[in-house]
């Protein structure tokens, strides 16, 4: 079983304050920090018998101020320190569960030294340097490239392992993605919201109490610069961390009710306070928004004849005689122009696409029951006589969502839950002392 025993490290949270003179913008140059003066190394930690050095733990705090852009102070230099810790004591867990699995198959998982060095170099291209200068801005920072090259080792090893032992074996029904498809088109009139996020696990961090507290410091300290991508990839427990907290659209209903009610009283551009659920804290980040789609778009062509509102009987009968012997001619959109234009008095037109909703009533009781290619009976309206051609029939509302990147979201969806299932799993079953 777990079992923890928590303790101070006053000693090595003060010593990191001297950090920040090099926190700042993803491995930007820094001047070279010494290391802090009268402090050795001890045991901040041990995983199954093996140790976390308190030198392990002030690299990864290394690591995670460089990297999340937040200015270390004394308040959120505890929070450093359980991110850090947390972090070092899953990827010791991950790679123990790796070597016992590589030892009892007798098959290779964790990544090399090459393939480590593969990553480090596209890690560098993307930050536009070469690994030797890479290396040379985290030495600049006080970091050492090999606590880079575990975590990305652990990391990597873990996603490796996970996805090739349960991801052939997951299998996405077509009754989930039609029950997908069936709440996105229920949802389709409710708010859309484009956003980004950083959910802070409450159990993973020591309690709700500490979830709040933290992610009130990180809002601080986003409202003060820090980049929200940095600090999601650094702090955030979702799945979204990988890609800097974004989640894209979502509609309301998908997020904790909680999230919802705060995004219906935000603005885009605008940053939430800390939001606590049932099992942990959101801070969310609302880029944009957007009214829900109508249900039905129309594009419609037409063809009508100019009459005045009080035009005598006789002329209506004679217009609405001449519309209806046009229609009967009519056979689809591609040919209103050519017929209207062989028919006395009459004008044709495109009118494009609309929605349903937005139409007159008298257009958009004449169109709602027709199909593409028909036409409707004649409109009376103050302005004259219409018939109206259907062209084409869709859903409202930009970025449809297809059956493969539904199957493709539920697919990930339970993959990152058994991960999680499987790491709550391994925690439980280790001794974790921590000092």
């Amino acid at each position: 079983m777990s079992r923890v025993a928590m303790k101070g490290c006053r000693t090595l949270a003060a010593a990191c304050l001297a950090l920040g003179a090099v926190a700042g913008p993803a491995f930007s140059q820094a001047p070279p920090t010494a290391a802090p003066a009268g402090l050795s190394e001890s045991v901040a930690a041990v995983i199954n018998d093996e140790v976390i050095s308190t030198f392990d733990l002030a690299q990864r705090m290394r690591l995670l101020i460089a990297t999340s852009g937040i200015q270390p102070t004394q308040q959120n230099l505890p929070q450093f320190q359980r991110e850090a810790l947390s972090g070092l004591v899953d990827e010791r867990l991950q790679i123990q569960e790796l070597r016992r699995v590589e030892k009892e198959q007798k098959i290779e998982i964790v990544p090399t030294d090459l393939e480590v060095d593969e990553q480090l170099t596209e890690m560098a291209r993307e930050n536009n340097t070469n690994l030797q200068q890479f290396t040379n801005s985290l030495a600049a920072q006080g970091i050492g490239i090999d606590t880079l090259r575990e975590q990305i080792r652990a990391q990597s090893g873990w996603q490796r392992w996970v996805r090739g032992r349960y991801g052939s074996r997951l299998r996405v029904g077509e009754d989930q993605v039609k029950a997908e498809m069936e709440r996105i088109a229920a949802a389709a009139t409710r708010p859309q919201y484009q956003i980004a996020e950083v959910f802070i696990d409450a159990a993973r961090v020591g309690g709700m109490e500490v979830a709040v507290n933290g992610a009130a410091q990180l809002v601080s300290q986003i409202q003060q610069g820090a980049p929200f991508p940095a600090v999601a990839r650094q702090f955030s427990a979702s799945p979204s961390a990988a890609t800097g907290g974004d989640v894209g659209w979502i509609t309301a209903g998908e997020m904790p009710a909680e999230v919802d009610a705060a995004l219906e009283q935000m603005r885009p551009g605008q940053l939430s306070r800390p939001i606590p659920v049932r099992d942990g804290v959101y801070i969310v980040y609302l880029r944009d928004r957007r009214a829900g789609a109508s249900a039905v778009t129309v594009s419609l062509k037409q063809a009508a004849i100019a009459l005045p509102q009080g035009a005598p009987d006789a002329e209506v009968l004679a217009a609405s005689g001449r519309l209806t012997d046009l229609r009967g001619r009519i056979r689809g959109c591609e040919t209103v122009e050519t017929e209207a234009a062989r028919a006395q008095g009459v004008v044709a037109g495109d009118l494009g696409e609309a929605e349903l909703k937005d139409l007159s009533p008298a257009f958009r009781t004449a169109v709602e029951g027709l199909s593409p290619g028909q036409t409707s009976e004649p409109i009376r309206t103050n302005v004259g006589l219409h018939i109206l051609t259907v062209c084409a029939r869709g859903s409202g509302g930009p970025g449809a969502v297809s059956k493969e990147q539904i199957e493709g979201r539920i697919y990930g969806q339970q993959l990152s839950m058994i991960a999680r299932r499987y790491m709550r799993d391994l925690r439980t079953a280790a001794t974790i002392e921590t000092r």
